[in-house]
């Protein structure tokens, strides 16, 4: 099966700068779910939910149709890479505690990948699709940032992201629904770390193949003005939506 593959040929950028999740989000799952055996991560990246699963679960299966990401992947011993997409873990009927995909159910094939965690999950098994939107940085950078976002590369957006910008909420997702805490994914950078982060995004790739690299270095230059000392670090957030149910 095709995918759409906005990241493979960043992988390297993608596995040093995008964010991990917090400790917030791997309680509340583990306390979810049934039992802390097995999660399934699916759509895994370079690991960034897979490793902090592994705090709390015996056994992490970490998926990506990505080859180029799972060889970024960052090892542990409680966690499998493979190479496979998420609509298809190859894990036992009725196995799993928790099924995950972090910011990238919006390039699902929905209908079999809730087909495959149907399949997947054990009695009252969790089904949690995560995400986090646009950033929220310090107020002397919110301008620059979010004209770069919106206004220069937002055109360069897949379609898409549409359900990123709106925490999923536009998804189908036939399940009954569980509540959650408000969560956000917090970290504290320098001015590199910051536009490393901003470069994996898929919007910039495609302005890239199109435009070339001035869009990203006109924005870069502009954020160091307001960033000030490169090595002072900021704190940067994303605030967390999920989909999750019982299954």
């Amino acid at each position: 099966m095709s995918f759409k593959d906005h990241f493979s040929s960043h992988a390297a950028g993608y596995a040093a700068y995008r964010p991990t999740y917090p400790a917030s989000l791997i309680d509340f799952l583990a306390e979810v779910s049934p039992r802390t055996s097995l999660a399934i991560d699916c759509g895994c990246g370079s690991g960034q939910l897979s490793v902090p699963l592994a705090r709390r679960f015996a056994r992490v299966v970490a998926t990506d149709a990505s080859a180029a990401q799972i060889e970024k992947a960052t090892p542990d011993a409680r966690v499998e890479y493979r190479v496979a997409p998420a609509e298809s873990s190859g894990e036992a009927d009725a196995s799993a505690d928790l099924l995950t995909v972090a910011q990238a159910a919006h390039w699902l094939e929905l209908d079999r990948f809730y087909a495959e965690a149907r399949r997947v999950l054990r009695p009252a098994g969790v089904l949690a699709l995560i995400t986090y939107g646009v950033l929220r940085v310090d107020q002397s950078l919110e301008d620059v940032v979010q004209h770069f976002y919106r206004d220069v590369i937002g055109p360069y957006w897949p379609p898409e992201r549409q359900h990123v910008d709106s925490g999923y909420r536009n998804l189908p997702f036939p399940f009954d629904e569980i509540p959650y805490p408000p969560m956000a994914i917090e970290a504290s950078w320098t001015l590199p770390d910051f536009l490393g982060y901003v470069d994996t995004w898929s919007a910039v790739r495609v302005a890239e193949k199109t435009i070339g690299r001035a869009p990203m270095d006109t924005f870069a230059d502009r954020l160091a003005i307001a960033w000030g000392d490169p090595d002072v670090r900021r704190t940067i957030q994303w605030p967390l939506s999920l989909r999750i149910a019982r299954l």
